[in-house]
């Protein structure tokens, strides 16, 4: 039988992630084996640590996107054939990256049509960020050229998902719903919220159940791609963490991105996702999971620690509109005013920090 090819796009910080977590549940219920493919720019992804410490078979693909990375991603597919022989596989591509549809979902079909069903294109979006950007609410939103990334993903999703509805009343709810139907009137649009778990089966039922239009993928101007990526700075740090006594895992991680927010503010930097992890020695499936979505939101703790730590691993996943080398101040100096304070020693492990370069892709099939 044909495994079930699902990929889930949308912008950094749509919260597509806990929704692969939810829809990887979801399935795991109903009998399905899962595999994940989770990709980044870098390596170093809290996605990954997330997901495996749920105890999912996880590949990463680093260094570029599945649209650029399309061999990279078969190869990732054959080894969770080998070593899970998962029948569903959900892809969770980067947030920064667009033309999804003509750069993996129709050469999947053409080239491995024999191996995979693949589902329709779903595209999330936060609902807050959603709306500032199709000039429903005010409040910051990324300069035209970021947008127009944004923009071009759901212009080529097949399934719009307004994740996090629970941010939302019902009138400004149903405002967004209608402006994005109106917008893109292709594609379905849902409302459901991953963490809340509320909308779901609606939508993982659709899923699995349509099959992807043939519809020739939106025309993209790769050079205004490139240069709204390019716009964004990225910053992957892997730390060892460690103290003398047991410490608070949970407000350790707090207090720093509560400092780290401030750095950023402060340069008025906008941004677009913070997500860090932090895995205690002692208990690697135990795992403190922390996001930030926008300049003006609040840091949040989406999974807690159970109990103090000594020593562990900490991952700080840092995309923001902004060059890379104030990312990367703002996070070493975050991290040792925290470490100071908290008592906790952090010594570096690995960090990049960079701009994407100009997106390549390998394959580019306006139509299946």
């Amino acid at each position: 039988m044909k495994a079930d090819y699902i990929m889930l796009g949308g912008f950094l910080g749509a919260g597509k992630t806990t929704a692969v977590l939810r829809l990887a549940d979801w399935l795991t219920k109903s009998g399905r084996r899962v595999g994940l493919i989770t990709n980044d720019q870098s390596v170093g992804l809290v996605d990954t640590a997330m997901l495996s410490a749920h105890g999912y078979p996880v590949e990463e693909i680093t260094g570029g996107c599945f649209c650029c990375r399309f061999h990279t991603l078969m190869e990732a597919s054959e080894r969770l054939t080998e070593d899970a022989r998962p029948d569903v596989f959900l892809a969770e591509p980067v947030g920064s990256c667009t033309d999804l549809r003509a750069a993996v979902t129709h050469p999947l079909r053409r080239l491995y049509g024999d191996n995979f069903r693949v589902a329709p294109l779903s595209v999330l979006v936060d609902p807050i960020r959603a709306s500032r950007i199709l000039g429903l609410d005010e409040g910051a939103a990324f300069s035209p050229k970021v947008r127009y990334v944004y923009e071009k993903q759901l212009e080529e999703a097949e399934i719009i998902v307004i994740n996090k509805e629970d941010l939302l009343d019902a009138d400004r709810l149903a405002r967004l719903h209608a402006a994005l139907a109106a917008r893109y009137p292709r594609a379905q649009v849902l409302s459901a919220s991953a963490r809340a778990e509320t909308g779901l089966d609606q939508w993982f039922a659709t899923i699995l159940r349509d099959a992807p239009g043939d519809d020739p993928a939106p025309d993209i101007d790769y050079e205004e791609y490139a240069e709204g990526e390019a716009l964004l700075g990225w910053y992957n740090g892997t730390f060892r963490v460690s103290s003398a006594a047991s410490f608070d895992g949970n407000t350790f991680l707090t207090d720093l991105a509560a400092a780290l927010h401030q750095r950023l503010a402060v340069r008025g930097i906008e941004i677009a996702h913070l997500k860090m992890t932090l895995t205690p020695d002692e208990l690697a499936s135990d795992i403190g999971v922390l996001n930030l979505v926008r300049t003006d939101g609040q840091p949040e703790l989406s999974h807690t620690l159970r109990d103090e730590l000594s020593a562990g691993e900490l991952l700080v996943n840092l995309r923001a509109e902004a060059q890379p080398d104030p990312l990367h101040e703002a996070a070493i100096a975050a991290l040792q005013d925290t470490g100071r304070a908290r008592g906790v020693e952090a010594v570096v492990d690995h960090e990049e920090w960079f701009s994407p370069a100009k997106p390549d892709p390998t394959y580019r099939l306006a139509t299946v």
